[in-house]
């Protein structure tokens, strides 16, 4: 089978389709024909050595898929074969033909939905989902969504408009701020403007709560312009470190619960129409390298796919 494989850490560049030899699936396991792979931020600080953590090279970067079930290994009920499902997968394997899944993590696609929207949420679903009913926005309250529109951003924007809240859209393009704006934010603004904070400080009068997907100075900033007892939860760090809560404000925990449970909660909420995932580009394999390059470059609206059709 084809799959991108990662033989030294650097540039989109080390990104490399090669024929590798089909895995298969031990006890516990299934493999999947993989039609639809997310492609993540974190994804590309693998790739470069700069993440929360390191990949064992040779590696097949790619967490998220949603394909056909074609095998199973022993331990497993033969009947998921067959099954349209999406799954996470541990971290690594993603970026082929073939991935093999624990059963256990595996999620039947509901009815109607696609498999490009399907892996669309499995991992900014769940994170979308779980921030949220974490941090509880509510009526009335004004809520920052940094990245607003990013894959988990875009995602917030609309949870916490549902919720009622008012919503500050902060991103760094015309177009992400403008879909943001379509999604439900209230205002938005350009992160990267020096005088972003101002703005949002006239127009709020202080905000009940941030979604810092960013961290690094504008998380820092953000959280400043929270009332004290605002709530910030902390999720990203696109801006280069993580921001740590202040005492003087409310640190969001994560929820209880699995994150199957979350994901199938995104699922559902897409499959009843009140989710929608923004997906800003779709790649053949063969451009696994030009995809990280558009993501870290801030050039992708939404979520990034890949599609290892031939």
């Amino acid at each position: 089978m084809r799959a991108v494989v990662l033989r030294r850490y650097g540039g989109p560049e080390a990104l490399v389709v090669e024929e590798v030899p089909d895995p298969v699936p031990g006890p516990g396991q299934v493999l999947v024909e993989v039609e639809v792979a997310g492609i993540t931020f974190v994804e590309t600080q693998l790739r470069a050595d700069r993440g929360p953590r390191r990949a064992e090279l040779p590696a097949v970067l790619g967490n998220g898929v949603a394909g056909t079930v074609s095998a199973a290994g022993d331990g497993v009920d033969p009947a998921l074969v067959g099954a349209r499902v999406v799954t996470t997968l541990g971290g690594l394997g993603g970026y082929a033909e073939r991935a093999v899944a624990a059963a256990g993590d595996v999620i039947a696609v509901p009815g109607g939905l696609s498999s490009e929207v399907a892996v669309a949420l499995l991992a900014d679903g769940r994170t979308a989902v779980g921030l949220t009913r974490a941090a509880a926005p509510g009526p009335g309250e004004w809520v920052l969504v940094e990245a607003a529109g990013g894959g988990v951003g875009s995602l917030l924007v609309q949870l916490a408009r549902e919720a009622g809240a008012r919503v500050v859209g902060a991103a760094s393009s015309p177009a992400k701020r403008d879909l943001a704006a379509s999604l439900g934010a209230e205002l938005t603004v350009d992160y990267t403007d020096p005088g972003w904070t101002d703005v949002v400080r006239a127009a709020t009068g202080g905000l009940d709560l941030v979604f810092d997907g960013v961290g690094g100075e504008i998380g820092a900033a953000a959280q400043a312009l929270l009332k004290d007892g605002g709530r910030f939860a902390a999720h990203g760090m696109a801006g280069g470190a993580m921001t740590v809560p202040e005492p003087r404000v409310t640190a969001v925990t994560w929820p209880p619960g699995s994150l199957r449970d979350l994901s199938e909660a995104a699922l559902e909420l897409a499959a009843a129409g009140r989710l929608r995932p923004v997906i800003g580009a779709v790649y053949p394999l063969e451009s696994a390298a030009e995809a990280h390059a558009a993501i870290e470059a801030r050039k992708i609206t939404g979520k990034s796919l890949l599609v290892p059709t031939r």
